[in-house]
């Protein structure tokens, strides 16, 4: 089992940047596919980024492609997703999850608490 922490939300301005953190517990985290996650309200779950297990290959949403970059360290068993040049539609809350190698969030297992980005125009 995987238990996942996130950080790193907040309040900016469009055009700033943000980078969210997730730090994962137990031994197995490293062997993972980790994918990041958005909800905004009365909009399904979309899928942002992943990262395989390895952090060997990277996947985007067209949406933040060019803007968002997610990378690994299992040393330290935690995610980054750096997120440049934020959008007011960037506005949701972030997820973090655990598990599936695709962008459709039943396939994932473990979630993260979820950390609210807020985009101002």
């Amino acid at each position: 089992q995987v238990q996942l922490v996130e950080s790193g939300g907040g309040l900016v301005q469009a055009g700033g940047s943000l980078r969210l953190s997730c730090t994962g517990s137990g031994r197995t985290f490293s062997s993972y596919t980790i994918g990041y996650f958005r909800q905004s309200p009365g909009k399904e779950r979309e899928f942002v980024a992943r990262i395989t297990w390895d952090g060997g290959r990277t996947y985007y949403a067209d949406t933040v492609k060019g803007r968002f970059t997610i990378s690994r360290d299992n040393a330290k068993n935690t995610v980054s997703l750096q997120m440049n040049s934020l959008k007011a539609e960037d506005t949701a809350v972030y997820y973090c999850a655990a598990g599936g190698g695709s962008t459709r969030p039943e396939q994932y297992a473990y979630w993260g608490q979820g950390t609210q980005v807020t985009v101002s125009s």
